[in-house]
């Protein structure tokens, strides 16, 4: 028999019997992916489907839709950073971490930014959603519980999934459920969820409380600092170290390098102990590649940058706020200012109509935001002048007047 299915093999390279061979095989496959036609149209009706719009790397407009907060993207100083990597050690960390990809510049940035942070120790991801997926798998499992805000990231909500835990899901910003679900709980291990800075709205989350919450009941604080990094806390260190939080031994943080600090990946803050858990056991930092060279290095550049300007944070802090009167939102507490419009496409036009008027803001809709607040959200940044300020405001003010909010 396995003579014969090798002849049959054979002969169908040869092309003789592969006519037989299509006809038994292509039926089954054929319309298989015809629901995504389906699905488009639902998207497009809705005022749901995205594009992508690759950019120039120069443009004429005001950009209020980045995450660049403190403008280091671009920074020469930042930028040399990666250079000078790629050129020490190549394009390309060649492996994982466990096995050829982890250099000596990781450990640098781990170390700089651990003590920048007033964490114990640092371990660098290849994004910031995977060292979320990391941090929250490895740090629950079957016999524990989760505990997520209703406003938590993407990342941190796939990360639920994958957990294995029995996930609670709270009221956004409510302490109270916090403390009832823990209460109730009969697992031995728990780990409450919440961003530092709601990346949609802005708004800070009520870290003192959630840690005294946790404390009392023995579970873990991992609060994601993605956008509080570079804009809350003494000279950008993030919202934990604001609330004096930040080293605390039942308190892990994770943090992007992709926003304030203009390059690429993540990394998860914590205790010594902690970190080593991880290395041995989260599988988006086992089987993963190691963070491209360059991205490294301008972390650590940006990082850098960070520590030796201290007042960045407050030139954000205060282009935000400006922002946000220009566009007649509360005052905002974070680099992000959020205009609620409601209906996606009210959303769509809206910012579309900014654009036209040369000031990019970012759109969120469904299932970034809840139905009906799709809205704009506007990203300060330190590099924003008086004038910049000033067209803003006038742009804001003829596209928005028309708009019933």
């Amino acid at each position: 028999m396995p003579g014969r299915v090798a002849s049959l093999i054979g002969r169908a390279l040869a092309g003789s019997v592969v006519g037989s061979l299509i006809v038994t095989v292509l039926p089954q496959t054929t319309g298989a992916l015809d629901w995504l036609d389906g699905a488009a149209a639902v998207r497009r009706t809705a005022g749901l489907r995205r594009v992508l719009r690759p950019r120039p790397p120069v443009e004429p407009v005001i950009d209020l839709a980045s995450n660049d907060y403190l403008a280091l993207a671009r920074d020469p100083r930042v930028v040399q950073g990666a250079v000078h990597a790629a050129r020490t050690w190549g394009t390309g960390s060649t492996g994982s971490r466990l096995v050829t990809g982890s250099i000596e510049l990781h450990s640098r940035l781990e170390e700089e930014l651990a003590a920048f942070c007033g964490a114990a120790a640092a371990l660098v991801f290849s994004s910031g959603y995977t060292a979320n997926l990391g941090a929250v798998t490895a740090l629950s499992g079957r016999d524990a519980l989760v505990v997520s805000d209703a406003a938590s990231h993407a990342s941190l909500v796939d990360a639920c999934r994958l957990s294995r835990a029995r996930v609670a899901v709270i009221p956004h910003g409510d302490v109270s459920a916090v403390d009832a679900v823990l209460t109730a709980r009969s697992e031995r291990r728990a780990l409450v969820l919440t961003d530092s800075v709601v990346s949609v709205s802005g708004e800070l989350a009520p870290l003192v409380e959630l840690h005294a919450v946790c404390r009392r009941h023995g579970a873990v604080l991992l609060v994601d600092e993605a956008h509080g990094l570079g804009v809350r806390g003494a000279g950008g260190r993030g919202l934990l170290a604001e609330y004096g939080l930040a080293g605390e031994p039942d308190v892990v943080a994770t943090v992007s390098l992709s926003k304030s600090l203009g390059s690429q990946g993540g990394a998860v803050l914590g205790s010594p102990a902690v970190i080593d858990h991880l290395v041995n056991t989260a599988r988006s930092f086992v089987f993963d590649t190691g963070l491209a060279p360059p991205a490294v290095g301008g972390a650590l550049a940006a990082l850098r940058v960070l520590r030796a300007e201290p007042a960045l944070p407050g030139r954000v802090l205060a282009a935000a706020v400006a922002i946000a009167a220009a566009a007649g939102a509360p005052r905002p507490r974070s680099a992000l200012v959020s205009v609620i419009l409601g209906t996606p496409r009210r959303a769509v036009d809206t910012a579309a109509e900014c654009l036209r008027h040369g000031v990019r803001v970012g759109c969120l809709r469904p299932p970034s935001v809840p139905v009906g607040t799709s809205r704009l959200r506007l990203s300060a940044h330190a590099a924003l002048t008086d004038p910049d300020l000033a067209r803003v405001a006038q742009v804001l003010a003829t596209v928005l007047a028309g708009v019933v909010r």
